[in-house]
């Protein structure tokens, strides 16, 4: 096992990767900026590195400062977290080249799910189904990309093969709009992720976001645990999401989940993963892979009893996977709420000084955050501190668990999102279940 980890990231998720590290005996490096010295896993830590200024480009995606941080602390291992610098394939190759480990996949394999292009072939080869599309980049050859949108059948979308995070995306009704828009999603690919290369896909009008977790080790051994509806989304940024999925057959989940165990061991994944699907009239159509834990992975372990991020912890020393797929049972329901520093009525950031807080409680009931009393939000970061996870036996007890729950929270002195989940868990189309990821952005422009 690991002697020794850095943990290079902030907040709830740095918070989580302490508490598992802890559990497994292995010493923690929290590094952080000059706003985040009074992080909770910043105080927790056996050591702690200041890193850089308050902005994330000085500090967390600082790599020379992460990796000299290391190599004064004599760290055996470097946790990325989600999010920063977590699917940087560079920062991989970098930590490797020091002698580290690199908690999470080869650098290989990053670069190559972080190409949507290169992904989706990999994808093709492996067997997981696809959207529609053109089966590679974009070329110059006007009457070719038309022939293309043609032959799929519009709408289409156009996709920067380097983008993500609902970056990068046009969607195209008419063969007139459809020339302009590759050029212009062209220019800002190049602008936002200096690469210009686009490709073509058909766009599903009504489809929900189901993603599949994995693991995988080295040796060959590669399981799935199940899928996760995330739809519940603002501009492409989930707010809600849940496991099991609504709907999805335990034939059709160990179908789809077996594709993608499959593909881990084709590919030679290392880790924990995340197949991104958008689901549509009973069809799965691959999206894009997340290369690193996903901030939703608690769902996964209540209502499978694995604790993802030990896995990580065990596959990244080089141990077998504890489990095999017939070890996997899915038990009861899961949903979780992210909590953000926000106004819940314009969704603007709403940093400050916690001047109370009390987490709720009750059976079923977990919470995921690196706030407390006093604590003061920064300006500088994503707005999410924390996330509220209930489960129970079923959909409808897991879901009254969350609104008691959210009627029980405290968090005074900065405003939060939390009006916001208490409307939506009232929803009644919520409450049925199978929303699509259009459902939550129409509501809104109702209100």
């Amino acid at each position: 096992m690991l002697d020794k980890v850095l943990i290079a990231n902030r907040g709830e998720i740095a918070l989580r990767i302490l508490r598992a590290c802890r559990e497994l005996d292995i010493k923690t490096v929290a590094v952080h900026s000059d706003a985040d010295r009074d992080l909770k896993h910043v105080r927790l830590a056996d050591e702690s590195v200041c890193i850089g200024p308050a902005p994330s480009t000085e500090s967390y995606l600082n790599v020379p400062a992460v990796i000299s941080a290391a190599e004064v602390t004599d760290t055996v291992g470097i946790h990325p977290g989600y999010g920063f610098l977590s699917e940087n394939a560079d920062f991989a190759e970098r930590v490797m080249e020091c002698g580290f480990i690199f908690i999470g996949p080869k650098p290989e394999t990053i670069r190559m799910m972080g190409d949507k292009v290169a992904a989706i072939k990999a994808m093709k080869q492996s067997g997981v189904p696809c959207v529609p599309g053109s089966d590679g980049p974009l070329g110059d050859n006007d009457e070719e990309n038309l022939r293309i949108a043609r032959d799929i059948g519009y709408p289409i979308i156009i996709k920067a093969a380097g983008g993500g995070g609902g970056r990068g995306m046009r969607v195209v009704h008419s063969e007139a709009a459809l020339l302009n828009a590759i050029s212009l999603t062209k220019a800002e690919a190049d602008a936002a992720f200096n690469n210009d290369v686009v490709y073509m896909e058909k766009f599903l009008d009504n489809p929900r976001h189901i993603e599949i977790q994995v693991l995988s080790d080295e040796h060959g051994n590669a399981i799935h645990l199940g899928e996760r509806d995330c739809s519940m989304q603002r501009r492409h940024q989930k707010v809600i999401e849940e496991a099991p999925a609504p709907g999805i057959s335990e034939e059709i989940r160990q179908k789809i989940g077996m594709r993608c165990a499959n593909a881990c061991v084709e590919i030679g994944y290392r880790g924990a993963g995340t197949f991104e699907f958008l689901y549509q009239d009973g069809e799965f159509y691959f999206i894009e892979m997340n290369t690193r834990v996903q901030v939703e992975h608690p769902v996964t372990e209540m209502i499978t009893g694995v604790d993802i991020v030990k896995e990580q912890l065990r596959i990244a020393s080089g141990e077998a996977l504890h489990y095999k797929q017939s070890d996997i049972k899915i038990s009861g329901h899961a949903m979780e709420c992210r909590i953000n520093a926000e106004d819940p009525d314009n969704f603007m950031p709403s940093p400050g000084l916690i001047t109370a807080y009390h987490a709720p409680g009750g059976p079923g009931v977990r919470v995921d955050s690196h706030i407390y009393n006093g604590y003061r939000v920064p300006p500088y970061y994503d707005s999410m501190i924390g996330k509220l996870i209930t489960h129970g036996e079923d959909r409808q007890t897991a879901m009254a668990r969350m609104r008691n729950a959210l009627s029980e929270v405290v968090i005074e002195g900065i405003k939060t999102n939390i009006p916001l989940h208490q409307k939506l868990f009232k929803d009644s189309a919520f409450q049925a279940g199978g929303t699509n990821i259009h459902y939550l952005e129409k509501k809104l422009e109702q209100q």
